[in-house]
């Protein structure tokens, strides 16, 4: 582990290796912003209370804050601290208009929860929360490769209707491929947890390190443990369609200090 770290640090200071997401600061985007050269002391960043993830490219220290697609067309203010002490940065964040989409789903459930679903609903909710605010050390690797083959879908923060009622917007980016088809982690990480959810169906979570986490959802197999380390390309399931899904399919998050993001920003499509 210690050897392992050292080498982290060192591609830190050389500013190599751990390349940026595409800057999109917009709802449901990315801002990537420059804190300076890099030191020996990496500054840390926080957005109100959530830290923010600081990585190094091309000898430049940069924070990562993921925008959540509820925020207004308004600058953020991020905090940064360092030796030197604290510091206020101001991030404009623009405008984006999602289209809208409209599925029809034959599990009535699904879309209209009955009683003791509600009660399932929430108990979930309450535990993937707890997973979206978790903050390790480890900077990230956010060069990630697609976690699986086949056409990209259902495209991240589209307005949903199903069944005609308004619901969430989508939270990920959806993979059109066959049942039974490979699932690979699209960087190393730690599996944080597994399960069977109401809505997402059979679920991978993975720690990417620095509130950088992923999730694949609607398997038809999970193939990892919880506490598993992976590595970029191993395979951690297989596609399916359990849970609210209209077929078999990957639906993939992308989850960035606490809050869902596009994952296309990861994949240097922009």
């Amino acid at each position: 582990m210690r050897k392992k770290l050292g080498l982290l640090l060192g591609l830190v200071l050389t500013g190599g290796a751990l390349a940026l997401p595409t800057h999109f600061p917009v709802p449901g985007g990315v801002a990537v912003i420059d804190l300076g050269g890099v030191t020996s002391h990496q500054p840390a960043a926080r957005w109100n209370e959530q830290p923010l993830a600081v990585v190094a490219e091309n000898g430049r220290w940069f924070a990562v804050l993921g925008i959540p697609l509820d925020t207004l067309p308004a600058p953020l203010e991020i905090t940064v601290s360092d030796p030197a002490g604290e510091r206020r940065l101001s991030v404009p964040v623009g405008i984006k208009n999602y289209p809208e989409q409209r599925l029809t789903i034959k599990d009535r459930r699904k879309v209209e929860p009955e009683p003791a679903d509600l009660v399932r609903i929430e108990r979930e909710k309450t535990h993937t929360e707890q997973i979206k605010r978790q903050f390790s050390a480890i900077p990230p690797d956010t060069t990630f490769a697609h976690p699986a083959d086949g056409r990209l879908s259902s495209r991240f923060g589209l307005r949903r209707i199903f069944n005609d009622l308004p619901r969430n917007p989508h939270s990920g980016l959806d993979f059109a491929a066959p049942a039974g088809a490979p699932v690979r982690a699209p960087a190393a990480g730690r599996v944080i947890d597994i399960g069977d959810y109401f809505f997402n169906g059979n679920t991978v979570f993975i720690d990417h390190g620095q509130g950088l986490i992923s999730a694949y959802m609607h398997l038809s197999q999970i193939g990892v443990r919880a506490g598993q380390h992976v590595a970029k390309g191993e395979r951690i399931g297989a596609v399916g369609s359990t849970g609210r899904s209209t077929g078999a399919h990957l639906h993939w998050t992308v989850i960035l200090n606490g809050t869902p993001v596009d994952p296309e920003l990861f994949l240097g499509q922009r």
